[in-house]
């Protein structure tokens, strides 16, 4: 009979200590879907932020119908309901809000000096997506690399740059010089002997290459939207380098 009283007890105390335990507060980490209102109209994204294993919080982004694919966030602040981040690349920052309930997001998305309003909702848990780490720099190739890419009836002129960054990693950008952009940034270095690969998530594209033996020539294929194109870049000329 005490036994059977003393059981009764303890599932008292634990269901009053279940009663009483402090509600979990709601996370911005996951998966967040919705719309950012740009001038032409609605444009479907989707979000995900999570914690990495320092305790950092690292996110990506991505919106298919501007062919923008796993775009890093940068920059990211999480304090309390509070969210801001930058976007990889981009003049754009996002300042916005976790719901009480944390089921919503909402704020805005400044792209240069044009605010415009973000609504996002929790689909589920967060799977980010990031490049992997970029490679240390080759002399070889570092430096400036122009190509043109025969797409669809046109030709389009690109400039590749790689520079060193602090840490000795490979960065870079791109210029589509026909379509007016520039500094696209590169995401994903990797580098293994003469081999170069990269994404350029700002567009939904990738590049590999391989390196001649002279150093002068990488030639390769690019990958945008489901289709593989020929690429080759060739080492700019010195006055070319320094005249731009």
């Amino acid at each position: 009979m005490k036994s059977v009283r003393l059981l009764l007890r303890l599932a008292l105390v634990m269901a009053l200590a279940t009663a009483v335990a402090p509600a979990q507060k709601p996370t911005a980490a996951g998966h967040w879907e919705g719309n950012v209102q740009a001038p032409d109209g609605p444009v479907p994204m989707t979000i995900d932020l999570d914690r990495n294993e320092k305790g950092e919080w690292v996110g990506d982004l991505d919106a298919p119908s501007r062919n923008v694919m796993n775009l890093p966030l940068a920059k990211i602040v999480i304090e309390g309901a509070a969210i801001s981040f930058e976007l990889s690349g981009f003049p754009a920052k996002v300042a916005a809000s976790l719901s009480e309930d944390g089921q919503s997001i909402s704020g805005t998305l400044t792209f240069r000096e044009d605010a415009v309003p973000l609504q996002l909702k929790r689909t589920g848990p967060p799977k980010v997506t990031l490049p992997p780490k970029s490679s240390p720099l080759s002399k070889e190739l570092e430096g400036r690399w122009e190509g043109t890419l025969e797409a669809g009836g046109q030709s389009f002129r690109l400039v590749l740059k790689l520079s060193k960054a602090a840490d000795g990693t490979a960065t870079g950008a791109m210029d589509s010089v026909d379509q007016g952009a520039s500094n696209l940034a590169l995401a994903g270095i990797v580098i293994d002997g003469p081999a170069l690969r990269f994404q350029l998530p700002m567009v939904g594209g990738s590049y590999s290459g391989k390196l001649n033996t002279g150093a002068t020539e990488l030639a390769g294929e690019w990958t945008q939207g489901g289709r593989t194109l020929p690429l080759t870049f060739k080492r700019a000329a010195p006055a070319a380098e320094e005249k731009k």
